[in-house]
């Protein structure tokens, strides 16, 4: 190749003068006024000088020079367009990222006496690419892998380079990142060309950290290097964070720490649930009825004792009774200390019939629980029989302008101020089988057969029976597709899946059993590629994630595996769920487990774990254990006689 650098002078100066016209390295146009802008000269193409008129051969050789920090560069000159045109040739390449001098001195005559006033230009190479050859770590190559998982706590990592290092700049330009490596020792071998690099301290297990090079690292010969980075992630750490215990004691354990969410930080004026950990004063209906079916749990295993926990009901009824109600219904959220509504969206201000029934399967089940000939009991017995009467059920069927030909669908919200403007029929199957239940159940508002087979089942179109396969394993799913698992746990903490709906000639314990089993053998199965996801390791549904909220399932996975999705599923899959709680309390520890009970979810593909809790995530845990264990919570909901009266109103079989 031939490298040209260019200088544009004066090409029509009057007189007797010598001219340079251009000049070039390779090809880049050097100029002779600014020396930032003569970079990226190639090292092993000619410099050309292109002169206004032929020169004197004889003072060529005097006049040109080359050095490279003051040292003298050996060239060769060859001459061009009937001697107008000299091509400067170095002897051997010039060095890459280095400063050059080219002079060409008054000396220089044209061939006629012209004479030339000099110039000298300053110009830098070109920078070699120094690239990486290989990527290990532990001796194992992961130049090519995208993900790098399963690497040891106290890693060795290797870097291999295409050509030697400089000494200089190597120790400082390699880093790794994440919690607390400390400090970073780096040795060079096979003559500079391979670094390794150790850090001091034994990282976090099942962690994210990350490994590279900054820019600034250069090769021996000013070679520079573009910059690397490789995320990595540590494996489990297979030595028990806490005592090993017997799974029934961490059963135990389990339900003891999670209850302190609803009773020792249960709100101070109402005994209601907060929404969440950093809630204050904002309550959660729905997560208040989980939490009363939770405080049962905590009185019959002795976590609380009787007279507390009936003191805790009171006081919650006491509140419910004084609190905002629209036809009967109340609000997602209340503060706490007044009762008033708190919007859960500009809309949305009003009643939620969703979460009055998660209220309502919680009283009903409170209300079995009592002792009619206790006088305390029966007056609690009493309250709630008001409460539960009192939901207008049949009013959400959403009638029209003059009160008539109600639908035949219930709607979820209804504002004060803003009417049906929230406009969400309960249509289809999601997790609202338990309020078309508690509606069907009403001895004082009830709906007829038709408003459940119309809107929820949608005259049997909630049927799908397609097939799921994963690691060879087939699951069939008679309703739906693969959901968040709080589908089939929410609406079946008191009302026992043990039934058939003839109506879609559904088993619903198939349906949840199965729905259970196929979150497990996906996440085990792990198509995405997530992080820690195994055969222990698993659970997707509704919780917080790395970037806020949102309902993850095997049609919606981003990493999150969320605690309450297995361990809530404990009646459906029984030994798959005990294995996740072990390894998220003996394996992530504290990291994961906190004063509530363990903390809502994490991500370890991202390095994230919550610090939150939410009660609509962690009632189900302590109730969907005891049922798993005693089956306390459905015995409790099905001996209500309005409860039986319901099946038989809707065509639940045994």
């Amino acid at each position: 190749m031939t490298l040209f650098i260019g200088v544009s002078c004066k090409k029509n100066d009057p007189g007797p003068s010598l001219v340079l016209n251009d000049l070039y390295g390779g090809p880049v146009n050097l100029s002779i006024t600014s020396s930032q802008l003569n970079v990226d000269v190639p090292i092993d193409q000619l410099l050309i000088a292109d002169f206004s008129t032929a020169l004197d051969t004889a003072t060529v050789k005097l006049a040109v020079s080359l050095s490279q920090n003051n040292v003298a560069v050996a060239f060769k000159i060859s001459y061009l367009n009937n001697l107008q045109t000299i091509s400067v040739k170095p002897l051997v390449n010039l060095l890459y990222n280095q400063p050059y001098q080219l002079k060409l001195s008054t000396v220089l005559k044209g061939r006629k006496g012209e004479s030339f006033s000099g110039v000298t230009v300053n110009f830098t190479t070109i920078a070699a690419s120094l690239n990486l050859i290989s990527f290990k770590v532990d001796g194992v190559d992961y130049t090519n892998q995208s993900q790098v998982t399963n690497i040891s706590l106290s890693p060795s990592f290797e870097f291999n380079f295409s050509t030697a290092l400089n000494q200089n700049t190597s120790a400082s330009n390699f880093f790794i990142t994440g919690k607390n490596p400390g400090v970073l020792n780096v040795s060079l071998s096979n003559q500079n060309k391979t670094l390794t690099l150790k850090a001091s301290n034994q990282f976090n297990q099942l962690d994210k950290y990350a490994t590279g090079i900054l820019a600034n690292l250069t090769g021996s010969n000013g070679e520079i290097y573009k910059g690397y980075t490789k995320s990595f992630y540590t494996k489990a750490d297979p030595i028990p964070k806490f005592p090993t215990i017997t799974d029934d004691q961490l059963l135990d354990l389990v339900q003891k720490q999670t209850l302190k969410y609803f009773y020792d930080f249960g709100h101070p004026t109402s005994g209601m649930a907060r929404e969440r950990d950093t809630s204050g004063d904002i309550v959660t209906t729905g997560g208040s009825g989980f939490g009363l079916m939770a405080l049962v749990v905590g009185i019959n295993r002795g976590f609380i004792s009787r007279a507390d926990g009936v003191a805790r009901f009171n006081k919650i009824i006491t509140f419910l009774e004084k609190a905002d109600r629209f036809h009967g219904a109340w609000p997602h959220w209340m503060n706490g200390n007044t009762g008033k509504v708190i919007p859960f969206s500009t809309n949305d201000d009003g009643a939620d019939l969703v979460e009055t029934s998660y209220m309502a399967q919680g009283l009903i089940t409170v209300r079995q629980y009592l002792t009619a000939s206790d006088t305390v009991g029966n007056n609690l017995i009493n309250r709630i029989n008001t409460l539960w009467k009192d939901i207008e059920w049949d009013w959400f069927r959403k009638a029209d302008a003059n009160g008539q030909n109600p639908q035949n669908v219930l709607y979820w919200h209804w504002s004060p101020d803003k009417a049906w403007i929230m406009n969400f029929p309960l249509y289809g199957y999601f997790e609202e089988q338990i309020t078309y239940f508690m509606a069907a159940a009403s001895p004082t508002h009830t709906i007829p057969l038709i408003v459940y087979t119309n809107g929820f089942t949608q005259n049997g179109g909630i049927k799908t029976g397609n097939t799921y396969t994963y690691n060879g394993e087939s699951y069939v799913l008679p309703l739906g597709t693969p959901s968040p698992l709080f589908w089939v746990q929410y609406s079946y903490l008191g009302l026992n899946p043990h039934f058939t709906d003839n109506n879609t000639n559904t088993d619903y314990w198939v349906q949840n059993v199965n729905a259970s089993l196929i979150n497990h053998a996906y996440c085990a199965a792990n198509p995405k590629k997530f992080v820690a996801y195994s055969d222990s390791c698993w659970g997707l549904t509704a919780s917080d994630n790395p970037t806020g909220y949102n309902a993850q399932s095997p049609a919606n996975d981003n990493g999150t595996i969320s605690p309450t999705a297995a361990l809530s599923s404990m009646p459906y899959t029984p030994t798959q769920s005990i294995n996740a709680m072990k390894f998220f309390y003996y394996t992530l520890g504290d990291r994961l487990w906190g004063p509530y009970g363990f903390y809502d979810a994490f991500n370890i593909s991202s390095g994230w774990t919550a610090t939150s809790t939410l009660a609509i995530d962690q009632g189900p845990i302590i109730v969907m254990i005891e049922n798993y264990r005693t089956q306390l919570l459905w015995n409790l909901f099905e001996s209500a006689p309005e409860v039986q009266a319901a099946k038989i109103k809707l065509g639940f079989t045994p």
